[in-house]
């Protein structure tokens, strides 16, 4: 027999308006959004904000898990509970974990890289299948094009059901996220993964490398993943042709462009536009490309991912409203509708009736006004996380 769970006294944010109002869930689903108070509640927010869960697409944070140290490698199974719980308590409720593949070093065929991706998804695969997560987890496997080995490692994983994002990425210097080389070089050498004695040889392979494998891998990827299902991104778009490039191929998505000209393009074409929190919350981008506020503010940016801070979807999205800039209502959409939908989730993102109940109490605590945030900041405080009815932080 069905019990209802009752969320009461919360200022609970919907599609269209925040009203204060109880949110009835059963057997996993809302079941009802009531204004008018009801006589038993499991669980009074005392006026806390209901969000819908935050859908994330694009974090990082499950290979620094596994490999929180270069050239050290934590046991998988783990690593990726840690990550489910850092995103949890940020909110998250379905995670897209990002797996890189292809080899970035000087090698054809890295196999390290490679079985260090199996590990990986595997090791998403047993923890859900087991139920050790918080969150919903799916595989968005991050492909560097420009890599020999990407198309061939891409295809060990392609029919596997929890892959249902893929990325086409290519970070060869002298273009898209490094046009400027120089910021390449600061970047690959802050890393400690090229001495700077290898710094110019390696550019000259990557480049190589490049002109060798990325259109050809582009075409490869883009026709298996749209045989299987599996939705498309683009990578750091830059110029419009890389945006007509993304329309042959069926991308769907286009991630973190470096310019407006690329974003406004994606946008008139129907792209979905996904730029990183931290970008918003930082004020610009870390490396040097277009801020995602000026995105914002031009009608071009349409989903916020974590990228490499956890937390920093309901930090931007709380703190854009503190600034007036854009109100909560259409902020949230940015970290939970829009990207349910980008990648066909449409059983999940917003507050409603037959909706999946995958909900976060937030409280939203202020704090005093800065150069930059003159009508003060907000912070989130996540105190409650519940996927599918139940709760899990």
């Amino acid at each position: 027999m069905s019990r209802d769970t009752v969320l009461a006294n919360a200022n609970v944010v919907l599609d269209d308006e925040i009203v204060r109002a109880d949110v009835h869930i059963r057997d996993g689903l809302i079941a009802d959004v009531c204004t008018t108070p009801t006589s038993v509640a499991s669980e009074d927010f005392a006026g806390d904000y209901l969000v819908p869960g935050v859908v994330e697409l694009h974090t990082d944070h499950l290979e620094y898990h596994f490999s929180p140290r270069p050239g050290v490698q934590w046991d998988p199974v783990p690593a990726v509970l840690a990550h489910d719980a850092q995103m949890a308590a940020a909110g998250a409720t379905t995670v897209f974990d990002a797996v890189r593949i292809g080899s970035e070093g000087a090698t054809s065929n890295d196999e390290g890289a490679a079985a260090a991706a199996h590990r990986l998804v595997d090791a998403v695969m047993a923890a859900s299948d087991g139920d050790m997560l918080r969150a919903d987890h799916a595989i968005h496997l991050r492909c560097e094009v420009s890599s020999a080995d990407c198309a061939d490692v891409f295809s060990e994983f392609v029919d596997n059901p929890r892959i249902r994002l893929a990325s086409l990425m290519d970070h060869t210097p002298g273009q898209r996220q490094f046009a400027d080389v120089d910021e390449f070089k600061r970047y690959y050498l802050g890393k400690g993964t090229v001495l700077a004695e290898n710094i110019d040889a390696h550019i000259a392979f990557r480049r190589d490398q490049s002109a060798q494998f990325a259109v050809r891998h582009r075409q490869l990827i883009s026709g298996l993943a749209a045989d299987r299902g599996i939705t498309l991104a683009a990578h750091d778009d830059a110029t419009q042709e890389h945006i007509d490039e993304s329309m042959s191929l069926g991308v769907h998505i286009s991630e973190f462009p470096t310019t407006v000209l690329a974003a406004e393009a994606a946008t008139a074409n129907g792209l979905q536009v996904v730029m990183g929190a931290p970008n918003i919350v930082r004020g610009g981008s870390q490396s040097g490309n277009v801020a995602a506020a000026a995105l914002l503010e031009r009608g071009f940016l349409h989903v916020l991912s974590s990228d490499y801070v956890p937390s920093s979807p309901l930090q931007a999205v709380f703190q854009l409203a503190a600034d007036h800039t854009l109100d909560l209502v259409d902020g949230i959409k940015l970290v939970s509708a829009n990207p349910a939908r980008a990648v066909g989730l449409d059983d999940r993102g917003e507050i409603a009736v037959g909706k999946r109940a995958d909900l976060v109490r937030v409280r939203a605590h202020d704090m005093p006004a800065t150069e930059r945030h003159l009508h003060g900041r907000q912070v989130p405080i996540v105190r409650a996380v519940y996927r599918a009815g139940a709760r899990t932080s």
